[in-house]
């Protein structure tokens, strides 16, 4: 069979696991939150009086669910796959699995296919909710089945993309990096072919139809519009959206199972299993007799160890690959279209408003927090499954040394990642889009994210032993602060324009929220100050986002920079003082 052993064992396997089960009805339970949710924020603002009320609060509900949802699959796929190839990898354990009879396809797609169930589950959980929307008016079954069809087409190539990935790059962050980058990069390039960067047509096909045809995001929106007919253009939008991401599902594929065994035992593996033989060849010899040599000194440049190893590993030498250069390329390349799009904006005749500049700036910005904490996070999980982290608790290396060791390392490594969104804030004030104080702000509250998300992952790579959960919690509570609650304000804009009194509607949301953030940081290493900080922090973010919506900068960077720097703080101590019992140096009492 195609699929092969490593699907039908998780197949197996995953039932029996309670945190499929979990994981499922949280994720049921926060959708049917967001449309109650978005109901009291109808009802409370506004008069339901016939079924056409209903209708219209139906369709744009859905209209509003169904990018979210495409966003939260897209990105869980594509980081699922790959983390759980790097596993295998880093854990040397690929290497056996090439050593059975199974072949590439049944590798790859049974990988593939095994990292995807977990998301399946998740869309075919969101089905029937849907499918009651449907009572509601304004939503047909054919909306539904067109949304749930174009977000498969769309995660499975994403995880695809991660896998091939995964299965290229020997890192664990190389492949985490690239495959969000390629992502980004390439919803990005679509969204400016859309608004008409490159002009209004492209040969015979307007750029408006072919952004539809190449981009999950303008697909979703179009999949999820009532208006659906052969004769309007959107059926063959949507004919060649599922065309192109068949043949990428294919092609991608099919680089993977044709370079599975070349790209595999990596050159790294390799080089060791020759030094390996080189060793015990050495040992051999060594036993018979030999005659007295005097030993001297090794000729070439001596390379001189800091007073902190850990910072010294992470920062002079290659410890995450030398094919992070290329990453970096690649972002310092969206940032230049980042540059140059909001260069034109300020350039332009027309008038501009600060919506116009978010539009580049925020995902850019985004993308620069979720590197950030991708790479804090895996220099934490390939020690463990590197096997050096074990060596590591058995030195006399410091927790301070450990934990700014590897703080001060993750910002040299992403310096481009947060000093070109600074040069960009810094630009904003040159170009008299802001004042210099709300550019002070801004700049001072970035600084103090990027520590945040930072720390976050370093500290939930401590309490996490296996690579996918720590991958999985550290990103999703990104994505949560920064994507969820921005959802609840989307809601809000949506649904009504009024802000201060919505914020019992959001109670519930914001509970939930609380709760799930202590469980991924404090649960396992608990404390009063985290436990205040999983409170303060949805509460916090939704308060920063709604004062930047009034156009109140300065609550905004109180807020944000009081409440993430008391997170960052409250998991930094805990980290340094508490590291032998967190890390199973020693057992607490």
């Amino acid at each position: 069979m195609i699929i092969g052993p490593a699907f039908y064992r998780e197949v197996t396997v995953a039932p029996r696991q309670p945190k499929l089960f979990i994981f499922r009805s949280l994720y049921g339970g926060v959708i049917l939150l967001l449309i109650c949710t978005a109901w009291l924020v109808v009802t409370g603002t506004q008069l339901v009086r016939d079924t056409g009320d209903f209708a219209r609060f139906g369709g744009l509900l859905f209209q509003l669910l169904a990018p979210l949802q495409l966003v939260i699959l897209l990105f869980s796929s594509a980081i699922l796959a790959a983390g759980a190839v790097a596993q295998e990898k880093d854990r040397k354990t690929l290497v056996l699995l090439l050593l059975t009879r199974m072949t590439n396809a049944e590798l790859v797609f049974g990988k593939l296919l095994a990292s995807l169930l977990s998301v399946l589950i998740l869309l075919l959980t969101s089905l029937p909710l849907f499918m009651v929307m449907t009572l509601l008016g304004g939503i047909s079954y054919a909306q539904v089945i067109r949304v749930l069809v174009v977000t498969l087409w769309s995660l499975f190539v994403c995880g695809s993309l991660g896998s091939c990935m995964a299965l290229w790059r020997d890192k664990t962050f190389q492949a985490l990096a690239a495959t969000i980058l390629i992502i980004v990069a390439w919803l990005g390039f679509w969204e400016a072919v859309h608004f008409g960067y490159f002009g209004k047509t492209w040969g015979m096909l307007s750029t408006n139809q072919l952004a539809m045809a190449m981009s999950p995001w303008q697909a979703i929106q179009l999949a999820a519009q009532p208006t659906f007919t052969a004769a309007s253009g959107l059926f063959w939008s949507i004919s060649g959206f599922l065309t192109v991401f068949t043949l990428l599902g294919i092609l991608i594929n099919g680089i993977a199972i044709l370079m599975v065994r070349v790209w595999n035992p990596s050159r790294e593996t390799r080089l060791t299993s020759m030094e390996e033989d080189t060793w015990r060849k050495e040992e051999k010899s060594s036993r018979l007799p030999q005659p007295v040599h005097v030993i001297s000194a090794a000729s070439g440049k001596v390379r001189h160890v800091w007073n902190n190893p850990i910072a010294w590993r992470e920062i002079c030498t290659h410890a995450y690959g030398r094919k992070t250069l290329v990453l970096r390329f690649a972002y310092i390349l969206l940032f230049f279209c980042a540059a140059w799009m909001i260069h034109s904006t300020v350039h332009s005749n027309a008038e501009w408003t600060l919506s116009q500049f978010a539009a580049p700036y925020l995902p850019l910005l985004i993308l620069s927090l979720i590197l950030v904490n991708a790479q804090a996070v895996t220099s934490l999980t390939s020690e463990r499954d590197g096997g050096t982290f074990v060596l590591l608790l058995a030195s006399d290396i410091s927790p301070k040394e450990f934990v700014y060791g590897k703080l001060g390392g993750t910002f040299y490594n992403m310096k481009e990642m947060f000093v070109l969104p600074l040069a960009l804030s810094f630009y904003f004030w040159w170009a008299n889009v802001i004042s210099l104080t709300n550019a002070c702000f801004l700049m001072s509250g970035l600084l103090v994210l990027y520590f945040f998300v930072a720390m976050t992952g370093i500290y939930i790579g401590m309490q996490y032993e296996n690579t996918r959960s720590a991958i999985a919690t550290s990103l999703g509570l990104i994505f949560f602060l920064f994507i969820g609650i921005a959802t609840c304000m989307w809601i809000m804009v949506g649904f009504s324009g009024s802000f201060e009194v919505q914020l019992q509607s959001f109670l519930a949301f914001m509970i939930g929220g609380s709760i799930g953030i202590y469980i991924a940081i404090g649960a396992r290493n608990p404390s009063a100050a985290i436990g205040l900080a999983s409170f303060i922090l949805p509460i916090a973010t939704f308060y920063s986002i709604t004062s930047m919506l009034l156009g109140q900068y300065h609550f905004v960077f109180i807020a944000a920079a009081a409440t993430y720097g008391f997170t960052t703080v409250a998991m930094l101590i805990p980290a340094v003082d508490e590291f032998d019992v967190a890390t199973g140096r020693t057992t607490a009492d």
